[in-house]
């Protein structure tokens, strides 16, 4: 089996508290892109995570020898 593409780094809130919602960062092992997800209520939205300078947070994968 492939391994999954994205994993999730980091949660807050929780489903149940419709107000504040779930918020989440996911880390795209392919690229390193981390983008946060947030859902509240029935909506739900995703954006890439942004540097001080305006670019995208990336974290080196872990590259296999």
């Amino acid at each position: 089996m492939k391994d999954k593409r994205f994993e999730e780094i980091y949660k807050e809130g929780s489903d149940l508290v419709s107000s504040t919602g779930r918020k989440t960062i996911l880390l795209d092992k392919e690229t390193g892109v981390q983008y946060l997800v947030i859902v509240a209520g029935c909506g739900m939205s995703i954006t890439p995570l942004l540097d001080e300078d305006g670019r995208p947070v990336v974290t080196i994968p872990d590259y296999k020898y």
